[in-house]
């Protein structure tokens, strides 16, 4: 899947073009949004940014390693960076794939279960990551977070209804 990608950058219709795969032609028309569209368009924002995180850790694990390892170097965390870098781009590789499943039953309306564990495993890795952007005291870093966490927190409440 890597070789999808240039270095991260990646071209939206790229993202699109795999959505029209995966979805059965006879279902899909111009209108995969009449299904749900509020909850695709999460799903959709959250596997954006989920998947170039993993694709990034993936093609870059040094560079990556080595600054994660400079941001926690005086926090109670620092002996630990690799096992939890792994640990994230594990988890943020499930959640992808999740979600991708999430976006098919949604817009095939076959259920939403797949697409709400997806979700609540980006979730909980919003909140591991502010627990190391905490113990790291970058406050800035960790009100980016929030952003992320309000939509993916919308997009559990949507989901479990």
């Amino acid at each position: 899947m890597v070789w999808l990608f240039d270095k991260v950058r990646v071209n939206f219709s790229l993202l699109a073009s795999f959505f029209l795969l995966i979805l059965p032609t006879n279902t899909f028309t111009m209108s995969i949004f009449n299904n749900h569209p509020t909850e695709i368009l999460i799903l959709l924002f959250l596997i954006v940014t989920f998947l170039l995180s993993g694709i990034d850790k993936i093609t870059d694990w040094k560079g990556n390693l080595s600054f994660i390892k400079d941001h926690f170097n005086s926090s109670p965390l620092k002996n630990m960076v690799p096992l939890l870098l792994g640990t994230i781009l594990v988890i943020e590789i499930i959640a992808c794939l999740l979600m991708i499943t999430g976006v098919y039953q949604l817009a095939t309306n076959t259920g939403k279960e797949i697409a709400l564990i997806g979700v609540e495993l980006s979730a909980i890795t919003l909140i591991f990551l502010l627990v190391g952007q905490r113990l790291a005291k970058d406050y800035a870093g960790s009100m980016t977070l929030a952003v992320y966490f309000a939509t993916t927190i919308f997009g559990v409440y949507l989901l479990s209804k």
